[in-house]
């Protein structure tokens, strides 16, 4: 009898092991099942706050190289031609000159979501690897080379818009020697050639932006 009890009680006792075991096992499993899911979510919502800033991104950079198209057709322009406009063409020399000396705009991405991300270290739990490989690229490389270079030319244009303050204030040309015209266009050829490489930057991070976007479901 004590034999049967015992034998009783050992095999009641299992089973209420068991069903703790088992009760632990369905709520670590409950609980991994949320933590995937608010993962998930939590990545879905980092890769729509991605896709939107880079949406506008692209868009003020666009409106950047609109900017810049102009100032670098009349630098050419008056490389080729100053002397001859100045002699001969003083109101077409005066109308190229506002354009390039018409005010200057420089990208700085917005990175609200791509921040939020990293300030945690969340970005590093979430899935899809390649396209998180691909926005760090795009914010911590490609974004971080165009604020150098946009830094460099704002500091040039900072010089030629105040040495050529006469230029922007009246709109018109100041009488010049052929000195003085040479050193018009080694100053705004200065600015242009860090300005023709900015282009080029904005023009690589269009291209980086839009096979993102196409990777952003």
């Amino acid at each position: 009898m004590k034999k049967n009890k015992t034998g009783k009680y050992f095999k009641y006792a299992v089973g209420e092991i068991v069903l703790v075991v088992i009760g632990i096992l369905i709520a670590l499993s409950i609980n991994n099942w949320n933590q995937s899911r608010k993962q998930n979510i939590a990545e879905k919502e980092f890769l729509k706050g991605v896709k939107n800033d880079l949406i506008q991104d692209k868009e003020y950079i666009n409106l950047v190289i609109e900017q810049i198209e102009p100032k670098i057709k009349t630098f050419n322009l008056l490389n080729k031609e100053l002397p001859e406009l100045y002699n001969e063409d003083k109101n077409s020399l005066d109308s190229i000159l506002r354009i390039y000396f018409k005010g200057q705009r420089t990208f700085y991405p917005i990175s609200g979501s791509f921040q939020s991300a990293i300030s945690g270290n969340e970005i590093n739990t979430y899935k899809n690897k390649e396209v998180t490989r691909s926005i760090i690229k795009l914010y911590n490389s490609t974004y971080g080379r165009i604020i150098d270079n946009g830094e460099i030319l704002d500091d040039r244009w900072g010089y030629i818009s105040k040495k050529y303050s006469y230029e922007r204030r009246t709109g018109h040309h100041r009488e010049m020697s052929n000195e003085q015209m040479s050193e018009l266009l080694n100053d705004t050829h200065f600015h242009f050639i860090q300005m023709r490489w900015y282009r080029n930057v904005l023009d690589n991070a269009i291209v980086e932006i839009d096979e993102l976007l196409s990777k952003i479901e």
